[in-house]
């Protein structure tokens, strides 16, 4: 049976690199604070992996105090 497609949001890796600069957060401790690996997180900031689902989107949101009606982490 197919599944349906699962929602994802585009990032733009540029501008969460910036962001977690600019809050003073290693790749690291960024990631451990959202709960990914931090291999993850730096194949977003690079660019080879533009689509999160939901639940990573929001955590990598937050840990980067960005609200939700705030794109700027949005491709």
């Amino acid at each position: 049976m197919e599944q349906p497609p699962t929602t994802t949001y585009e990032v733009d890796g540029a501008e969460i690199r910036t962001r977690r600069k600019e809050l003073g957060l290693s790749q690291a401790e960024c990631a451990a604070t959202a709960r990914i690996a931090r291999p993850y997180l730096s194949q977003i900031e690079n660019g080879s992996r533009r689509h999160l689902r939901p639940p990573t989107y929001q955590a990598l949101r937050t840990t980067l105090q960005i609200s939700q009606d705030d794109s700027r982490l949005l491709a």
